[in-house]
């Protein structure tokens, strides 16, 4: 077998907070707590002179080449806070490291340590300094440590478990462990116990903003409905201008009521009209709920405002589609830069050129645009074959796809497109050749084995090919629907009827596509069960009438052709 947006939703859990480093200050100097090598002298009053001019780039370099050679405790902090206030943050954590290291019971290196691995997601090493922290009378932000939950293996994530559930016997009041560990049994699939962990948040702070939120987010994951958001309304109440909190609950919203998220969107905007973000998420939600007038002026804004200009094109060109303001949405559509989303903006320039018959100047525009920007020839030559073929244009499709080939003969992509053409043209002997060149550099394509052992298992007696093909693209891809279909298809017409029907009905209830109802269709008509066979196949033409796989398959075999 060969295949309204909402505003996006912001993590809960807070991330770390990042503090603008303090400047580094040239009058503090560095005093040894012990005789400096000669060789180091010099080079450590470079550092210092070059801190004095600011050329922190110097600074830095010498600073972090001489802590781990002197390991002295002023020049690993001044290696430290100057790579934090350069932004460097590996740099950062390679000095603080030592820093705590030299000297462990400096809280400010396990302070550093703990926001910058938390925030690149290093869970399991920033745990040991915020830790630390606790232990010393300090506060930590374990919640942080759910960037990195993602990364971790189910036993990792368990003796983090362990490890948190410890700590929160040493540190009963700690809500931020509390949050950290209702995260952690939420990314185990334990959404029941996170939520009833978060009630002893409440207990010792029924305003923790963050649980409040986490909780209203957990029961709606749950369908729990009832006073979904009423501890959100009730902290808005007593703080009306707490603009995240505010977000926050609209974000919520969005999966609920879109009415109510657009209120709220709506009372931010007015209190930051120029907050491109709340622009953006107030035009999608007036486009989700119909309301195209409404949405309209906010995308212009953003367009007045030159912020988000990708974004705001590419919506203002498929409200100007659907008003059938073709020449609007085409100059919308070619405003759109390869920062944004390029490919469909060109693809619905393609389609709309060729709609109204302007495949010339279609062909200069893309001319132009591969000359523009080279590094995009090959998704652009993709964009031009697919728009040709999809139009019935199979002639010129190839023809370009020839072009496109002599171009980046090296293009697995586009030899792929060019061999899908010569099978559309009844040319199986070319179809072959270019998969078998993508096979020669790429012996492992699943795509090409399912599609080429999928062919000759169709329209071939090559059936063991067809097989071997097709089992070794399964097990490159296990759960994929178009090979498990494929793998049933060709256990079919070995005859293998009852096999066939096990991967044809797999294929069906992960993806119900009207190929795949032909095909399992069929198997249950010839296998005798025919009453099952016309309700799958009128299913799949209730979704695609008139498709014609399923119609001709259904007339090959003599079923009653009910829906056409």
């Amino acid at each position: 077998m060969q295949t309204a947006s909402e505003p996006a939703a912001e993590p809960i859990a807070a991330p770390v907070a990042d503090e603008e480093p303090a400047a580094p200050v040239a009058e503090v100097r560095v005093t040894p707590q012990r005789p400096f090598p000669d060789d180091s002298l010099y080079s450590l009053l470079v550092a210092e002179f070059a801190l004095r001019r600011r050329k922190y780039e110097q600074a830095l370099q010498n600073y972090t080449e001489l802590a781990p050679q002197l390991r002295d405790t002023a020049v690993s902090a001044r290696a430290t806070r100057l790579a934090q206030y350069m932004r460097d943050d590996q740099s950062a954590i390679t000095a603080a490291q030592l820093w705590a290291e030299l000297d462990p019971d400096q809280m400010e290196a396990h302070l550093m340590l703990a926001n910058m691995l938390a925030r690149r997601g290093q869970t399991l090493e920033a745990l040991p300094h915020m830790i630390a922290l606790t232990r010393a009378g300090g506060a930590a932000n374990y919640s942080a440590l759910a960037t990195g939950f993602e990364q971790l293996s189910n036993g990792q994530k368990q003796k983090l478990l362990d490890t948190i559930n410890q700590l929160r016997l040493e540190q009963p009041q700690d809500t931020q462990l509390m949050i950290c560990k209702a995260l952690l049994l939420e990314n185990l699939g334990q959404t029941p116990a996170a939520v009833d962990e978060l009630q002893a948040v409440f207990v010792i702070d029924d305003q923790q903003l963050q649980a409040i939120v986490l909780e209203a987010k957990l029961k709606q994951d749950l369908g729990q409905h009832d006073g979904l958001y009423d501890r959100i309304i009730t902290a808005l109440e007593a703080n009306p201008d707490n603009s995240l909190l505010r977000m926050q609950y609209a974000r919520l919203l969005t999966r609920t009521d879109l009415s109510e998220a657009r209120t709220q969107f709506t009372y931010l905007l007015e209190r930051a009209p120029d907050d491109s973000n709340l622009l953006l998420s107030v035009a999608l939600i007036e486009m989700e709920l119909g309301n195209i007038a409404e949405a309209k002026p906010h995308l212009e804004a953003l367009l007045r405002l030159d912020t988000r200009t990708d974004e705001a094109h590419l919506y203002l060109g498929r409200i100007a589609e659907q008003h059938q303001r073709f020449d609007d949405a085409l100059l919308h559509y070619k405003n759109i830069t390869p920062a944004g989303d390029f490919g469909f903006a060109t693809g619905r320039i393609a389609a709309l050129a060729l709609a109204a018959g302007k495949d010339q100047e279609l062909r200069f525009y893309l001319a132009q645009l591969r000359q523009q920007y080279p590094r995009l020839r090959e998704q652009l030559y993709a964009i031009e074959i697919d728009s040709l073929s999809s139009t019935n244009r199979t002639g010129e499709a190839l023809q370009t796809a020839n072009v496109a080939l002599l171009e980046l003969p090296d293009s697995s992509d586009l030899q792929y497109m060019r061999s899908m053409l010569y099978e559309a043209q009844g040319n199986l002997n070319a179809m072959e050749r270019d998969m078998r060149l993508i096979l020669e550099r790429d012996p492992d394509n699943a795509t090409v084995l399912n599609a080429l052992g999928y062919t000759l298992a169709d329209r071939t007696d090559r059936l063991a090919e067809a097989e071997m093909m097709i089992t070794r693209a399964l097990q490159l891809q296990p759960d994929e629907p178009a090979v498990i279909d494929s793998m049933g298809w060709v256990k079919y017409r070995l005859g293998e009827v009852e096999e066939a029907l096990t991967y044809l009905q797999r294929a069906y209830v992960l993806f119900p596509d009207p190929e795949v109802a032909a095909h399992y269709g069929e198997v249950l008509w010839v296998s005798g069960d025919q009453e099952q066979a016309l309700e799958i196949w009128r299913a799949a033409l209730l979704v695609k009438p008139g498709h014609s796989l399923v119609l001709k398959t259904m007339r090959r075999l003599g079923a009653p052709v009910v829906a056409e």
